[in-house]
């Protein structure tokens, strides 16, 4: 679990960094590196890779939305107007890895995924837009509105996680049902 948490935020900060810096490639290919690792060590990794994916979705789809809105903008790694930046997209799989490791703890409990997604998924983007990788139009309505959408999300991801779940092994996972 220490090791998920580390190389997560090796990732995290090196594609907000890499973004901030106009590198946004660099934190790109950490960010993969360390999905391809988790990939690798996973007992099913194509369950694991379906999460990843279905997470990537829901955050290429959520973070256009915003740029879309006018929330947030981006300096660089974006290619298409609106389209969320390869390095944001990179952070969602990489945030995927989590999932069914470091934050395991929270599965089936909805209320406090709600609370922590309202409240930790708001703080990241005000992390990456201190360290100038973002920044945003309205920052107090922007806040409302990541708060608002993560306090959705990070249930949805948990519920996910739950079934696709690449980690468990198969054994285990029929044990415990």
């Amino acid at each position: 679990m220490i090791v998920n948490i580390v190389l997560f935020q090796v990732g995290w900060f090196a594609c907000v960094l890499g973004a901030a810096r106009d590198l946004p490639w660099v934190g790109t290919g950490i960010a993969l590196v360390v999905v391809a690792v988790h990939l690798m060590r996973a007992a099913r990794p194509r369950q694991e890779l379906k999460l990843i994916a279905i997470a990537l979705v829901i955050g290429a789809l959520w973070d256009s939305a915003l740029m879309a809105l006018g929330w947030i903008r981006y300096p660089s790694g974006t290619f298409l107007a609106n389209v969320a930046p390869h390095w944001i997209l990179a952070m969602w799989a990489l945030f995927a890895t989590t999932l069914n490791i470091s934050m395991r703890w929270m599965k089936q409990r909805w209320l406090i995924a709600f609370v922590l997604g309202a409240v930790c998924g708001p703080l990241s983007y005000w992390g990456a837009g201190r360290l100038g990788a973002a920044t945003f139009t309205d920052p107090m309505a922007a806040i409302i509105v990541l708060a608002a959408g993560w306090g959705v999300i990070m249930p949805a991801l948990m519920w996910l996680s739950e079934r696709f779940d690449g980690i468990t092994p198969k054994s285990a996972e029929g044990a415990a049902a």
